[in-house]
């Protein structure tokens, strides 16, 4: 695959990552395992809890941390509820006779070819990438099992895929993230998917075994958000999941996973890191967090921000997308970390460090972005005012202990889609956001430009592990290298008419550099 850096010179793409430490600037290295971060890790089961189909409770799976039996609460109707319920036993055809997916409706497609032509708009790094690569066909052979969010954004990711060679069948990593008619959109346009809006539990895992088990189908690439898909390869298909090329994970959660799999010997091909590159923890946790925290909470609440007292837990790179905005919207706002580090950066950044018990009396807004569990729990809850809003960012669904609050002596009542009250003995009632599953992508949207950035790594992450010759991989964890979040950045500035500045050789001999890049070390910390 040949590609253009910043400079006008065409230079090859050389991406190999290396296990060893000190290597060069121009290699990827293997991540520590001390630079984790901490992750809810559990394994998924299937709820055995069962309420009549109108109220039925449903979890997030891969996450929940916990299967205990729910007792029958006192419920006014739950805002996941589907009213069409399942449509797996809807035989379905698109235009050209095929029934290979499985989605709500496909009579939406045309809606979601419009939402998918809006994004490619918004998205000009993966579209640069898709015309860039698609004479090459870099992906020829490959076929590749995702499990991601399906909305427009990532859409334009997988129709790019298949433009560049791959073949596909994909599921969606979130019960509630699907957007139908882009499920139908993609069905129509011939690709294998299997989601829709509000599936059960069920649902989920049944979605996707149907991606990974097909007739004549063997995958040999997994793209993953959250390690689903990666699990039910290495518990349900050993034997496939051993024969493949690699796995590309975008999320905290799945990288840990992945972590988990390496140091038990039980991964047994090698992984790509897409979480921890550069270009996806600056851009998607933190820019698209920036602006997607204040829309999910418009879109959700109607809320007045100015004067408003919040609490965000947990200050990386998501906590403190959504400390800037909502700072610049008035509110005041408390922080709560583990990590000293961390903690100095909101004490530098002109926030209050507190612990979540001392604060949660008096707040209005309560988010989680650690990725942790049971951060926010019954106890705090309990102590939270009349009308408090509990929500959460991070990619974990545990975050929010919200299996402690479906019990006999609360009420829950819909309010509007994804806008449940949870309604205590005494009156109190505490507003809680999709359930506790990430709230930008359940209740509104990200920005298509944000997603293009993430959309591109995972793609030249898939190309390079496809492409790798024999050898240059062992089963292990690896960074992206430096070069290749160069290259991303380098799509997306034309966008802003932006113009580099390029070094002479004089300057690149004094400084150690190529001209083309990469421009800063492995440990360089942006």
């Amino acid at each position: 695959l040949k590609i253009f850096g910043a400079s006008t010179e065409e230079a090859e793409l050389e991406m190999h990552a290396v296990t060893t430490e000190g290597a060069n600037v121009m290699e990827g290295t293997k991540m520590k395992n001390g630079e984790l971060n901490t992750s809810r890790t559990d394994s998924p089961a299937a709820s055995a809890t069962k309420m009549s189909k109108k109220k039925q409770l449903r979890e997030r799976s891969a996450s929940v941390s916990s299967h205990d039996s729910i007792s029958d609460g006192s419920y006014t109707e739950s805002s996941s509820d589907e009213e069409d319920g399942s449509p797996r036993e809807n035989v379905q055809k698109n235009s050209k006779g095929s029934t290979d997916f499985c989605i709500k409706r496909i009579s939406q497609h045309n809606y979601g070819r419009r939402e998918i032509e809006i994004a490619e708009q918004e998205m000009p790094g993966i579209m640069a990438l898709r015309h860039k690569a698609k004479e090459d066909k870099p992906l020829k052979g490959a076929r590749i099992v995702g499990c991601t969010h399906i909305n427009a954004q990532t859409a334009v990711l997988i129709e790019t895929l298949i433009h560049l060679g791959a073949q596909v069948r994909w599921a969606a990593c979130n019960i509630y993230s699907t957007q139908n008619e882009v499920a139908a959109a993609l069905a129509e346009a011939g690709v294998p998917v299997f989601a829709w809006r509000g599936e059960t539990e069920e649902d989920f895992w049944w979605c996707i075994d149907k991606t990974i088990s097909a007739e004549s189908w063997q995958p040999n690439m997994i793209l993953d958000d959250g390690g689903d898909a990666t699990h039910v390869m290495v518990k349900k298909y050993p034997a496939i999941f051993k024969l493949l090329k690699g796995v590309v994970e975008e999320s905290v959660t799945g990288v840990h996973r992945l972590y988990q799999l390496s140091q038990s010997a039980k991964l047994c091909v090698p992984a790509m890191n897409v979480n921890d590159s550069v270009i996806k923890t600056k851009y998607d946790n933190l820019y698209s967090c920036r602006e997607s925290i204040i829309d999910s909470l418009k879109r959700t609440t109607d809320i007045m921000f100015g004067g408003k007292q919040v609490v965000v837990c947990g200050y990386g790179q998501v906590g403190k997308g959504c400390c800037q905005s909502l700072k610049n919207m008035g509110c005041v706002v408390y922080v709560t970390e583990i990590d000293p580090i961390c903690a100095l950066q909101a004490s530098m950044d002109g926030f209050q460090i507190v612990k979540l018990e001392k604060i949660i009396r008096q707040v209005d807004i309560v988010i989680t972005a650690t990725g942790n569990k049971n951060v926010v729990t019954r106890d705090h809850m309990d102590k939270m005012k009349n009308g408090c809003i509990v929500c959460n960012m991070g990619h974990s669904n545990t975050e929010i202990d919200v299996l402690s609050l479906k019990t006999q002596d609360l009420t829950w009542e819909k309010v509007r889609s994804q806008v449940d009250h949870i309604i205590w003995p005494g009156g109190k009632r505490m507003v809680l956001l999709a359930e506790g599953r990430r709230v930008n992508l359940s209740c509104s949207s990200v920005p298509s430009f944000v997603v293009s950035i993430t959309a591109a790594t995972q793609a030249l992450a898939l190309i390079e592990l496809f492409n790798a010759p024999s050898g240059r991989y062992k089963a292990d964890v690896y960074l992206m290298p430096k070069l290749m979040d160069e290259f991303v950045a380098s799509l997306h500035l034309s966008a802003f008419e932006a113009n580099l500045t390029e070094l002479t050789e004089e300057q690149a001999k004094y400084m150690g550099l190529s001209k083309t890049g990469p421009f800063k070390p492995n440990y360089y910390r942006y």
